[in-house]
């Protein structure tokens, strides 16, 4: 089994092993493939608004001394070439084999398959792939796919997928589990595009849901079914939904 954890919302100053005791201490150290969080600021960045450094420079050279790799969430609707071109010293410092890309625009996949070979790149959740023929395609252009956090719930589906070793499950769920529009993604890339967090939307404003907290999978039956690879969110304040 292996992790992809989150550390969103961590302080740059709070070492990374500090945080990793505190807030995962259950986790094997050999099964933790990766860390994703924000390093220095890009407008490629999506999913969360970036409001400061996550993971630090200690922190990544730490994660590295510890066979752990970093996980850059560039899953920006919107890319410009321009803007890609302009991101290259940001991309070239954490080029390596190990350390993965997690996407949204297939044309910024692309052009990183090119320029940046050595990072595995992912279909992020935000794409929502929840077919097989999404699957599929997806595998066209990605190393790995995140199913979205409701197709754990879909066996017919999860049994369908032949390539289950390339194959991201959320491990827990937050509030996109049952939100019914996730319009906060679009409205997220926008304010990471301008430094403007006002642009950010969430969908609770306009239709209520259900809100049930912090969900926690059967990780054995996901297993079961030949699912290694599983991605770790930590909660929020409130418990409400996840980093």
């Amino acid at each position: 089994m292996q992790y992809t954890i989150s550390a969103r919302g961590k302080h740059a100053a709070v070492p990374i092993q500090k945080f990793i005791k505190n807030n995962y201490p259950e986790i094997p150290r050999e099964q933790i493939d990766s860390f994703f969080g924000f390093t220095e600021h890009s407008t490629l960045y999506g999913g969360r608004i970036f409001a400061t450094t996550e993971l630090s420079r200690y922190d990544v050279n730490s994660l590295y001394r510890m066979n752990i790799n970093v996980r850059l969430p560039l899953t920006n609707h919107y890319v410009t070439r321009e803007e890609y071109e302009e991101n290259f010293p940001f991309l070239e410092k954490y080029h390596r084999s190990g350390n993965s890309l997690i996407i949204t625009n297939d044309e910024l996949a692309g052009w990183l398959r090119v320029d940046f070979p050595e990072y595995r790149l992912e279909a992020s959740v935000i794409k929502n792939i929840n077919t097989l023929r999404k699957v599929d395609e997806a595998f066209r252009i990605y190393d790995t796919v995140i199913l979205p956090m409701a197709s754990n719930d879909d066996e017919a589906f999860l049994k369908s997928i032949e390539n289950k070793q390339h194959i991201t499950l959320f491990a827990n769920a937050g509030c996109a589990y049952t939100c019914p529009a996730k319009i906060c993604y679009p409205s997220i890339s926008k304010a990471n595009k301008t430094g403007d967090p006002s642009l950010f939307q969430c969908s609770q404003k306009l239709k209520e849901r259900n809100t049930i907290g912090m969900y926690d999978f059967d990780l054995d039956y996901l297993r079961s079914l030949g699912f290694e690879r599983f991605k770790l969110l930590r909660p929020r304040a409130g418990n409400m939904t996840g980093y």
